[in-house]
């Protein structure tokens, strides 16, 4: 990489960084590219050498977050088999590193842990949610083969929003209120799943 491509790749950086800032202090609506641009240090002209509007700028930290997702759901879903843990450990060895992803990305849940997603991001962020539905599924497979399809399908997708629903709880939380709030989480996964998965 040469000395000009890596200065533009550390001012894409620097936007990028300053949108997840800006959308999780004040929500994607809220804020502007001129907002974003000024949190970035440069000027507007400066930040549509790189990104044409918010829009682009939120599809490139949707790439980001889904690249950094994959890795994260190498480490929960691909390690041991998970499916073979008790319940307990098998909710435990999931939520927990997606409670710290979402700790370690502020701006992650501005765009997707919503259920109001802007038309303009649900193309960006489909092949995430299918990723992470059919992972659950998998799961839930290897657990219970004897379920039917839909049922499964149902099961993950439930299990899913609940944990979208609860985590902007848990982020924003602090100290032995986060911890509560993630023992909370855990049990209403637990009493949800283990009637249908066991």
């Amino acid at each position: 990489m040469t000395g000009r491509q890596a200065r533009g790749q550390a001012r894409m950086e620097q936007i990028l960084a300053a949108a997840a800032e800006a959308f999780a202090e004040s929500g994607y609506e809220a804020v502007s590219t001129n907002a974003i641009a000024a949190r970035a240090g440069m000027s507007p002209g400066s930040l549509y050498q790189f990104f044409a509007n918010k829009d682009d700028i939120a599809r490139a930290l949707a790439e980001r977050y889904a690249a950094q997702l994959a890795e994260l759901r190498a480490t929960a879903f691909d390690g041991a088999d998970l499916a073979a843990l008790p319940l307990d450990r098998l909710i435990g060895a999931i939520t927990g590193p997606l409670v710290e992803f979402n700790l370690a990305n502020r701006g992650f849940k501005a765009l997707f842990a919503r259920p109001d997603l802007p038309p303009s991001l649900t193309a960006a962020v489909a092949p995430l949610h299918a990723a992470l539905l059919g992972r659950v599924v998998a799961l839930l497979v290897a657990r219970a083969p004897h379920l039917p399809a839909d049922v499964v399908e149902r099961t993950a997708t439930v299990a899913i929003q609940l944990v979208r629903a609860m985590m902007p709880l848990i982020v924003a939380a602090g100290g032995d209120d986060r911890a509560a709030l993630e023992g909370e989480l855990r049990a209403v996964l637990h009493g949800y799943l283990e009637p249908v998965v066991g």
